[in-house]
């Protein structure tokens, strides 16, 4: 999956110390509490040598993961997932979104109710708990033993969808069908249900043209960086520099906050 999920290159992979790249099969069953437990056990072992670790990242939830920690929920009933995921086959998002504006109308107003993973995971802790998946939130966190920087690049919107389009081009040249075709057994996995992967699968089960679908791998990657801007500007601390800043003008402004003037 080196293509589709733009891994580091080797290039890049010799230039600087990488962890968690490739360390899965798609067969593992892997999620984010999982990656919070992984990742705080190894920035505990960084920490004994290094002063500062890079985070880098797009997902939202995996970086607030490991820099804020994560909300406890009860353990629920599979068969309650198992339920809702028939119910989103069934009779659709929007039954879901108006089961959960009836059992939890803060979340229904709050959270990415377009997602479905989003609403069946706050549907499943509502109907097993029988408690509001809200009242869960932002209680009982583990408290991290180091402090965080982030910092955000901006760009103007249209040229942030300029690079995704122009990018998703140069990964259709890099052969990213064949990577995808070379997956075919593998589509119903979950780590498969990703943009990139499941429009080019219609495209191989003759339900998309092809030029349909890496539109729609465009469309979809620019609304998931949408959603993106949107997480990571709710957080006031956050430093936010053009991408056209002087890598060094960055660093100054990091050196200073940590005490290395």
């Amino acid at each position: 999956m080196q293509i589709g999920t733009a891994a580091p290159t080797t290039t890049e992979l010799a230039a600087a110390k990488h962890h968690f790249i490739h360390h899965k099969s798609i067969k593992d069953s892997y999620n984010v509490g999982a990656f919070e437990k992984d990742a705080i056990s190894l920035l505990d072992k960084l920490f004994e040598t290094k002063d500062v670790i890079i985070m880098v990242g797009g997902s939202g939830l995996y970086v607030d993961a490991v820099i804020k920690g994560l909300d406890y929920f009860p353990n629920v009933e599979p068969s309650i997932r198992e339920s809702l995921n028939h119910d989103l086959k069934t009779k659709g998002l929007t039954f879901l979104q108006e089961q959960l504006k009836e059992l939890d109308p803060i979340s229904y107003k709050t959270m990415a109710i377009a997602n479905p993973h989003r609403v069946i995971r706050a549907l499943e802790i509502c109907i097993g708990s029988k408690q509001p998946y809200s009242s869960f939130l932002n209680k009982n966190k583990n408290k991290r033993r180091f402090k965080t920087i982030t910092i955000g690049l901006s760009a103007e919107r249209e040229m942030i969808y300029h690079r995704i389009n122009r990018r998703v081009d140069i990964m259709m040249q890099l052969g990213l069908l064949e990577e995808v075709k070379a997956l075919m057994l593998f589509q119903d996995l979950n780590a498969l249900n990703t943009v990139g992967y499941k429009e080019l699968f219609k495209y191989l089960n003759e339900e998309y043209e092809l030029d349909f679908a890496i539109s729609e791998i465009k469309k979809n990657t620019r609304r998931f960086a949408k959603r993106q801007l949107t997480w990571f500007k709710r957080d006031k601390s956050t430093l936010w520099f053009d991408y056209l800043t002087n890598v060094e003008a960055i660093i100054v402004k990091v050196n200073h906050l940590i005490g290395k003037n």
